[in-house]
């Protein structure tokens, strides 16, 4: 390894010898965006790194899946932070031309009827006319009265802000949709993110105290989910990880595509090798470091010797929810001018609608786009299990059913079905996470979990991207608490600060998941 000096990701300086890593890579498992972030910047350390991933694509969840032409974004991904770090590598990676400024537009359906979200209003008292919209108000005025009796969740979270008739028409079918349980039995966390800074208090206020202050909004002080306009790669979300990735390459990095890891080795209290196979054939890795994103429950199963019984069970007792995405093309006058559209209304499965088109010119074909039909699942259930044929003939049914496209208007459809979307906050997934944490903090402390599944936490690309980025500076000799990333009530977008308040309350929390809900009496995974 070389003496010289190399900028760690905060601009700070490292010296070869404070690196501790001579010959021996560091293992990274995934290619998506913690592991990539974490392989590129030690890569240009000039650390021996190999990357090892499991599918033909890197990107992970924020790749662009690409079919026939067309480019889809699973999930939509706004490239927009405030963690400064991030930025500065979103643009490292890719230069100006490569990003598009793009509008940041979302409704609500609901009852046939369009609505600006976050709320607007004049808008919204329109929709409802004006006896609805008196009503709403008086509702709105008597939680100020009579407050929910139970604030800690979500229904109550959102009453508190709205009332309950607002609750009612614009929060409760679309919560429900996505995790699939009463919104009275999620947790307020999820709205606290969520949510935060959109209340009905401030719809109306907020215009008429800056129209008199004479002042516009400051941007600065925006959370995302208020965000008026985000940068975007050109072909979507999998055209930066594709460049990293080739970047990660060229600056001697080993990347490994179509290869999982199998077995975690630990001798004497450190992980020593990774056992990865590919096409059958296993080869053992001799590794300083494994930076880990691959899901929290694969890992304390890959581990050899084996983890105790209890971190085996606390891996077994942690689960996820699933996602699927019907693409319909259509003719690009039949698409809209939002990025995505929440679905409400209770008739249909269909939770939200990306608009390809809208995202980027680039992602669809002259004359037609591709409208994402977003469905929230568990991996196995009745619509997972469904044909490409059956859940292409469902989106366009449901398109027309409110009234959005015609189904002779569909010329085309692409099934993509994403697993381990998002980690299921049950009633246990803290103490499950804290037991197998610890267990590899005692016992294997150069095994660094990162990201999303990597860490079991709700974390966006950019948390995902932080937590590597701090862990790749922990290698090189610092001591940062990546768990404390995003743990803020409020949306860590909105500063700019290391972590490390000591709060253990997430702000971009997926709600706590009751048991008892489960039709098999616990959460399927």
């Amino acid at each position: 390894m070389a003496a010289s000096k190399d900028e760690t990701p905060d601009g700070g300086a490292v010296s070869g010898s404070q690196r501790g890593i001579e010959a021996t890579p560091v293992v990274v498992i995934g290619g998506g965006p913690a592991g990539l972030t974490a392989a590129r910047i030690l890569a240009k350390a000039g650390d021996p790194v190999v990357v090892v991933e499991e599918d033909s694509v890197v990107g992970g969840i924020s790749r662009t899946v690409e079919r026939d032409g067309w480019r889809f974004d699973i999930g939509g991904h706004r490239f927009f932070t405030k963690v400064k770090p991030v930025q500065a590598f979103w643009h490292e990676v890719l230069p100006p031309e490569d990003f598009l400024l793009r509008p940041r537009m979302s409704r609500i359906f609901y009852e046939g009827k369009f609505y600006d979200y976050p709320i607007k209003l004049g808008n919204a008292l329109s929709n409802l006319g004006v006896v609805e919209a008196i009503r709403c108000g008086l509702s709105f005025l008597w939680v100020r009265v009579r407050p929910p009796k139970n604030p800690d969740t979500l229904e109550g979270y959102i009453v508190s802000n709205y009332g309950w008739r607002l609750y009612h028409h614009f929060f409760k079918t679309y919560n429900e949709k996505v995790w699939g349980v009463p919104a009275s039995e999620l947790s307020a966390d999820w709205g606290a993110q969520r949510i935060k800074g959109m209340s009905l208090w401030n719809a109306v206020w907020e215009p008429i105290r800056a129209s008199l202050a004479g002042k516009r909004k400051d941007k600065s002080k925006q959370v995302t989910s208020l965000i008026e306009e985000f940068e975007y790669p050109k072909y979507g979300p999998g055209m930066m990880w594709e460049h990293c990735a080739e970047q990660f390459v060229d600056m001697g990095g080993q990347l490994r595509m179509e290869t999982s890891a199998v077995t975690v080795h630990i001798e004497d209290g450190a992980a020593v090798a990774v056992t990865v196979a590919s096409d059958g054939v296993e080869e053992r890795l001799d590794a300083a470091h494994v930076i880990s994103s691959m899901p929290f429950t694969a890992l304390a199963r890959a581990v050899d010797p084996p983890v105790p019984a209890e971190v085996i069970a606390a891996a077994d007792d942690l689960h996820y929810r699933d996602f699927l995405t019907v693409a319909l093309v259509v003719p690009k006058e039949r698409g809209f001018p939002d990025n995505w559209i929440y679905i409400h209304s209770p008739e249909v499965k269909v939770g939200r609608i990306q608009n390809f088109g809208s995202w980027s010119p680039f992602l669809v074909k002259d004359g037609r786009t591709c409208l994402g039909m977003e469905y929230f699942v568990f991996e196995g259930d009745e619509l997972w299990t469904c044909s490409d044929d059956e859940l292409i003939a469902l989106a366009t049914k449901e398109l027309a059913t409110i009234g959005l496209v015609d189904p002779s208007d569909v010329e085309a459809g692409y099934v993509v079905r994403m697993p381990k979307a998002y980690p299921v906050y049950d009633d246990a997934y803290r103490d499950n996470v804290d037991v197998i944490r610890h267990w590899f903090e005692d016992h294997a402390p150069n095994v660094h979990p990162v990201g999303r599944n990597g860490m079991h936490k709700y974390n966006n690309q950019d948390h995902s991207m932080y937590t590597a980025m701090l862990t790749v500076e922990n290698i090189h000799g610092a001591r940062h608490d990546i768990w404390s990333v995003n743990v803020e009530e409020e949306y860590h977008e909105v500063t700019d600060g290391r972590p490390g308040s000591g709060s253990e309350r997430t702000g971009r929390d997926a709600p706590t998941m009751p048991r008892k809900r489960s039709a098999a009496g616990s959460v399927p995974g």
